[in-house]
Formats: structure tokens, sequence, C-alpha cells
């Protein structure tokens, strides 16, 4: 079983790969995508949105990161790609699946579902721009508004050269509402020579397998459903392994969780801050009552020394519980 990390544009960023692939359970991520339009972008723009290129193309965990991009002209993106991959990246993916409204207006993502055509012009000008041994692989949605051409988008982009196909399992119209209709990601794997991967709606175990039942896929890739549970990727394996299932718990959570935060403080602007810390915790608290204990201590509080000091807490109080657990007799602080 492999399981990938999705790439979320304003979520699932650099920092957020660096901390879950710390936790364990992922073979390779996905960086959210780089927008490609009509001119050959500078390194440090490749470099800002997927900084695992100062490291070999792997997060500091030791995890591979294909850099994404975005992009309907096949000779802009086949001059980026090349530019890109002399940076090392661990492969080049490229992005027909976006649903936003702003990035279909102007060409971009799902809408290239409507052109099977061109989707074969874009992954070929890529396959060629790049060296063999570097691999190119795609992302697509169903479809636009609806899912009768799947199948035919699906054999183009394997008709440009592409290695792999992530397919989410709905439609851009269908955004990203339940549910994720597998049953056509496994039409889509019958078709294709190359490998497929399963994604969408997959939040927990059960979920997984279920999937992999339906879609035939060994290949899966998680993405909210990580960012909520972020031991879900150690779960899938265990379980598909037929092996015991070890629970990512609070307390083992809670320093990557400090880490994630020195990130954040580390990488973005001080107004920034609090809100990416406060957006993690709103996705942890659905999973952990811990979360949400945290997530209400600091929902109001937008001042990053504030944040600091609350957090220090948080750990200075873990500590304490863990060794009142060790010695009776210490008293037991207040967990915030």
């Amino acid at each position: 079983m492999t399981i990938l990390l999705a790439p979320m544009e304003g979520l699932l960023d650099f920092v957020l790969r660096d901390i879950l692939t710390r936790v364990g359970g992922i073979d390779r991520c996905v960086s959210e995508f780089i927008r490609i339009t009509d001119q050959l972008l500078p390194e440090r723009v490749f470099l800002r949105i997927v900084p695992e290129l100062h490291n070999g193309g792997r997060t500091l965990a030791g995890v591979p990161v294909r850099a994404q991009l975005l992009g309907s002209d096949p000779g802009c993106m086949a001059e980026n790609a090349a530019r890109l991959a002399s940076l090392g990246p661990a492969g080049i993916d490229l992005n027909f699946g976006c649903p936003a409204a702003v990035v279909n207006r102007h060409g971009g993502g799902a809408s290239l579902l409507r052109e099977p055509e061109t989707l074969t012009a874009v992954v070929g000008a890529v396959r060629r721009a790049v060296p063999a041994h570097m691999p190119v692989s795609a992302k697509m949605r169903l479809g636009y508004d609806d899912d009768a051409r799947a199948v035919e988008c699906a054999l183009a982009i394997e008709a440009g050269g592409a290695g792999e196909l992530v397919v989410h399992g709905r439609t851009k119209a269908q955004a990203y509402r339940p549910p994720a209709y597998w049953e056509r990601i496994a039409d889509i794997r019958a078709a294709v020579k190359i490998p497929v991967v399963a994604n969408g709606e997959i939040w927990t175990v059960e979920d997984a397998r279920h999937c992999r039942e339906v879609s035939g896929c060994d290949m899966l890739m998680i993405g909210r459903g990580a960012v909520r549970d972020p031991g879900l990727g150690l779960a899938i394996k265990a379980e598909m392994a037929n092996e015991s299932i070890t629970v990512v718990s609070w307390p083992t959570l809670l320093p990557l969780i400090a880490d994630f935060w020195h990130i954040v403080c580390s990488r973005l602007e001080a107004r920034a801050r609090a809100g990416r810390l406060k957006q993690w915790l709103n996705f942890l608290r659905r999973r952990f009552p811990e979360a949400e204990v945290a997530y209400q201590a600091i929902k109001t509080i937008n001042d990053p020394v504030v944040v600091d000091a609350w957090l220090a807490g948080l750990l200075q109080a873990s500590e304490g519980t863990k060794r009142s657990m060790l010695s009776p007799k210490l008293s037991l602080p207040a967990m915030v």
C-alpha cells in the first residue's frame, strides 16, 4: 500500500508537509500548485513554494516531494518544467483538477478536462522538456460539469506520456461535496495502463479500505483526512498489512504542533501566524477532544507573543501530566 499526501492550496503547504511526514505513513508528497501563465518563472518562485528543493526534493523526514505545475500553454509549461527540473524535485506533477473559479476562468485546473487534446499536448510538452529519469505525473477530476469524458481524459493524459495518474473521484462542479465516486476511478483504472491513485473522501481507515475495494487501487492519496488525523497514513498501512494500529495520541502530537508553530513564526508575517495555527486546530478538533479545548482557548487571540506563552503552558502541562503518572505525589498542572 502506497500513501500519497495531497496538495491543498492554502492548507497543506511545506509546513504541514514537514510535520505530517515526521509522523510517518506517507510515502510521497505533492506540492501545492505553481501557477504558470505566459512567462518563465525565476527559480526563487519554485523554491518559495517548494523549499524542499533545498533538501534534494525531500521533506526533512526524507519523504520525496513532487512539485506541481498548473497551466494550459504547452510551450510555457514545458519551459518552466525544464527550469523546475534543474532544481531537483522528486518529480513533476501536473494539475488538471483544481476546482477554484479563478483558476478555471483563466483556462487552468479542471477546465482542461473539456479539452482532452490540450491535456495530451501539455503532458507531452512537459515530458519532452525534462530528463527521461524524472517522473511526470498528473492529477485530474472526473470531469468539469459531469463525468462523461472521464476515461477519455485519462487516456489523453496517458497518451501525453504521464507515468502515473491521480484521480479525484468528483467533478469540478461537485467540488468537495461528498460522496466521492470511487467506482468511476475503477473505470479509469481499467482503461489505462499506467498506475492510478485514488483520491477523495478518505477520512478514516474504513474509508481507505472501502476505496481500495471499490476503485481497485493499491495507491491512495489523502489530504484533509491526514490534516485532521496525522496518524491516518500509519493506521491505513497497518490495517492493510493486518498489523495492530498504533494510534497517534494528543501528547505525542503536542510537540509537533509546537514545531509547526515555530516554523510558521519563522516563515510567515506576524499577522498571519495565529490564523495558521487556528486553521490546523480547527481540523484537529474533529479528531481530538483536547484540540477542541485548545482551539477555544486561542480562537480570539492573534498576538503571536500571547500564543507563544499559551503554547508553552500547554506543553508544560502535558509534561507535568507525564510526570504525575510516574510519581503520584506530583501535583497535576491545569490544562489550558
